[in-house]
């Protein structure tokens, strides 16, 4: 006899938005177990990961990783080493030591007893991996902020975690950094970057991960209302080549990582792109929308 099975859904509030699960194909209590130990492991990014946060890993190595080694937790450790061979993939477009940038310009909030530096070139190197998970900055001066990263890793944590329980399928949404698993196929609608109450498309998705952003963005504390939180290292400045990016990847952590690399560099990160199985759609501040060959069939635009 078949055993009968539920759905749920559930939001809270994490990582700066709201984190949203979905879940079918176990009974009630199986979901709700998993349902628990897969906030508590986006929680833990978060506690981990956060800027804000004075006990966060973020935070310790961004007071003594210039000073000395700090040991951090693995999870931490994992994303930094995916910072490192992003930021070098991309020839130093992925920076995760931009957050003096965004401080600069209201992003980001001014650290404790510490103030706004001007924002500096970009470090080669600058996060040195040491063994047993330990982090070494290349100088006092450098700052990281791993922001959506960590969210896109979050969304993967939690995803995992759910996968352990023996959840069938669902998806995990993190504020437009979201993943499906499972064998059903789900529907995501992309908002137009520049009329957000118009969808510019649908797309199909099943077992990967999808994570969006765009330029035009409102922050309360932003100098420039309007302006990109993505900012170019190269120019230390918001991003405005392209109005907005979402980007297909088996992983939200690089589907996220890729966003931003995509803003800055348009349809020139195809190789990199490639490189991570990962596809793009991207709309210029014309509207004009340009999809990589491999994703197609997938994205519906509207009418």
């Amino acid at each position: 006899m078949a055993i009968a099975s539920d759905s749920i859904r559930r939001a809270r509030p994490l990582l700066g938005t709201f984190v949203e699960i979905e879940l079918a194909g176990a009974r009630r209590s199986e979901l709700d177990c998993a349902l628990e130990a897969a906030f508590g492991a986006v929680a833990q990014v978060h506690r981990l990961m956060s800027f804000h946060e004075v006990d966060s890993d973020v935070s310790r190595l961004n007071r003594e990783a210039g000073l000395r080694p700090v040991s951090v937790h693995a999870w931490t450790y994992e994303v930094l080493a995916t910072a490192v061979a992003l930021h070098r993939r991309s020839s130093g477009v992925f920076d995760v030591t931009i957050a003096p940038a965004l401080q600069a310009l209201g992003l980001l909030p001014p650290l404790k007893d510490r103030p706004v530096q001007a924002p500096l070139a970009g470090f080669a190197d600058a996060i040195e991996l040491r063994p047993d998970h330990q982090v070494r900055f290349q100088s006092s001066d450098v700052m990281i902020d791993l922001g959506g990263i960590a969210k896109g890793y979050a969304v993967d944590r939690a995803v995992a975690v759910l996968r352990d329980f023996g959840i069938a399928g669902g998806m995990v949404n993190a504020g437009g950094d979201l993943r499906a698993f499972g064998v059903e196929s789900r529907t995501v609608h992309v908002r137009d970057p520049r009329d957000p109450g118009r969808a510019v498309c649908r797309i199909d998705i099943a077992d990967e991960a999808l994570a969006s952003t765009a330029r035009r963005v409102e922050l309360f504390d932003s100098r420039e209302p309007g302006g990109s939180a993505v900012i170019d290292p190269a120019t230390r400045r918001p991003a405005s080549l392209v109005d907005g990016v979402t980007i297909r990847a088996p992983s939200c952590v690089i589907a996220d990582a890729l966003t931003k690399i995509v803003m800055i560099c348009g349809t020139d990160a195809g190789e990199l792109l490639e490189s991570y199985h990962a596809g793009a759609l991207l709309i210029s501040a014309g509207g004009d929308v340009q999809i990589t060959s491999d994703w197609h069939q997938r994205v519906h635009l509207a009418a």
